[in-house]
């Protein structure tokens, strides 16, 4: 007989002893995901030798399909497999693709044709590519929402020590990401691409293995709703269990192709969009009282400061890590940095930050000045825009035209950092307090879609940075800082003037929170 969990468990620092399962398991998850991440863009620009402009393109287009597939795997836990199973299989994926990374292959070439400069690529090594992608894609769809899910069913709707154990669990998130860009990044840097993809994949391995050992600790929580169900056989002769993990392989086959239509990503962006939004509406208008109907609404309104957050954000591994590696002086004590390790920056400050934060909500709320969920939200597109204009302001006082100091990029990074302190933990958090326990899943999953319409304009944000490259090597440094720097500019003004209005806001969105 499975033990059901107890919602007044302590034993881990006042908290569950799951959460600590969860904190590990998305901990190595997001070592191979970012890790992977954080060597991305190079593979596309120095490997493939895409241009700037194509390789933003396909960046864009993976991050916006990293968080489209949540909404699907949420509601497939919700009404099918339950969190945990819906866990196990994106891992498994996760772990394929990965490894599938690793398979490098040969390095495109350019040469002189009759119509100009021409890329020669390998054609399968491509493929292998694109299909890696296709299966991190759908398994992060599975295991991404799910896990998170899996942390709210273990407190109560109105537990004080929710917003506590989601910025834990986002420390977990980033420790993964702390480790996964150092390791891949010097792995890249003195070993190769496969070396690095090969530790990102290591990295999920663990996370699955860990996983599985505790998942006993969730008792009834994140188990099917209907285990008999998935037994009955479909049309196909499959069990409905089997049949969904043919239809996930199915899924990664289509992300495969999309892979290389980016195009067509945008298009099924907004269609998801579309329909996830009237989805909710329909479902709060029809379904719930008035008092969850407004919650609802609440939280599906505040999901869309996400996409000016991560669509600036996100410049990190885009159009930040190209610039970083062109046009900032990264040695220190006569060492060079790598370029990607840089993306473990943000990592750092956030492991160094969230208890420093996790505490000062504490103890503002004991006092009643803790600011509410739409203040921080406001505030953490301020701190964006603010990173953003002191890098600009960093680039005017440079002497070498084409070089930034790297205290400056330092603190970008600190600054968005804080920002996303206040929006990320802040927002799962929120997703599932203010939504009706029974589709608290895909309202995860229209959190991460959120996101993933902000990832891919981040895509068209770094297209707008992209600058003339020969074999992967900028042309003219100095040109090249000057369009980042202006794109910057403007990036940083408009974050801050969204911060200033959603902060005049904030009274009316509070009100229809009812106090939750």
């Amino acid at each position: 007989m499975t033990a059901t969990v107890t919602k007044t468990d302590t034993d881990f620092f006042g908290h569950p002893k799951a959460l600590v399962i969860c904190f590990l398991t998305e901990m190595w998850e997001r070592f191979s995901y970012y890790g992977m991440r954080a060597l991305l863009i190079f593979y596309l620009t120095q490997h493939f030798l895409f241009s700037d402009q194509v390789a933003a393109g396909i960046f864009g287009s993976y991050i916006s399909l990293v968080y489209i597939t949540p909404v699907l795997g949420g509601i497939i836990a919700d009404r099918y497999l339950g969190a945990s199973k819906a866990v196990v299989l994106g891992a498994l994926l996760l772990v394929a693709g990965h490894l599938g990374m690793a398979l490098e292959g040969t390095q495109a070439v350019e040469r002189l044709g009759t119509n100009g400069t021409e890329v020669i690529r390998d054609p399968f090594y491509l493929q292998v590519f694109y299909f890696s992608l296709g299966l991190i894609i759908v398994g992060v769809g599975f295991l991404k929402g799910n896990i998170s899910t899996l942390v709210g069913s273990l407190y109560d709707r109105e537990d004080p020590r929710r917003d506590g154990a989601y910025t834990l669990f986002y420390m977990g998130i980033n420790l993964g990401s702390f480790l996964g860009a150092i390791i891949c990044g010097f792995l890249l840097q003195y070993k190769g691409f496969s070396w690095g993809f090969g530790a990102a994949g290591i990295g999920m391995l663990a996370g699955l293995l860990v996983f599985l050992k505790g998942r006993h600790l969730f008792g009834d929580a994140g188990l099917p709703k209907e285990p008999e169900a998935l037994k009955r056989k479909t049309v196909s002769g499959l069990s409905r269990e089997w049949a969904i993990y043919a239809a996930s392989l199915f899924a990664v086959v289509v992300c495969w192709q999309l892979m290389q239509s980016p195009e067509i990503v945008g298009g099924l962006l907004g269609i998801s969009l579309l329909l996830a939004v009237g989805a909710v509406v329909f479902y709060s208008l029809t379904q719930c009282e008035p008092i969850d109907r407004d919650r609802m609404l609440v939280c599906l309104f505040l999901m869309s400061y996400q996409v000016i957050f991560w669509s600036l954000f996100e410049q990190t591994a885009s159009s930040l890590s190209l610039m970083t590696d062109r046009n900032v002086d990264r040695v220190l004590f006569g060492f060079e940095i790598p370029a990607a390790a840089f993306q473990s920056i943000n990592a750092f400050f956030i492991i160094t930050l969230a208890p420093l934060f996790n505490f000062l909500w504490i103890a503002l709320a004991r006092r009643g000045w803790e600011p509410s969920t739409p203040a921080k939200f406001a505030l953490s597109l301020i701190q964006l825009g603010l990173g953003f204009l002191l890098l600009v302001y960093g680039a005017s006082l440079a002497t070498d035209p084409t070089q930034v100091a790297v205290i400056w990029i330092v603190l970008l990074y600190l600054l968005h950092t804080t920002g996303e302190l206040c929006i990320s933990p802040v927002g799962l958090s929120m997703t599932s307090r203010l939504s009706v326990p029974g589709v608290v899943g895909m309202m995860m999953g229209c959190w991460f879609l959120a996101s993933a319409a902000g990832n891919y304009v981040s895509g068209t944000i770094a297209a707008m940075t992209g600058s003339d490259t020969v074999g992967g090597e900028i042309v003219d440094p100095a040109a090249a800082l000057q369009t980042y720097m202006d794109v910057y500019q403007t990036a940083g003004l408009y974050s801050i003037a969204a911060g200033l209005l959603a902060l005049v806001i904030v009274p009316i969105i509070k009100h229809y929170m009812h106090d939750a």
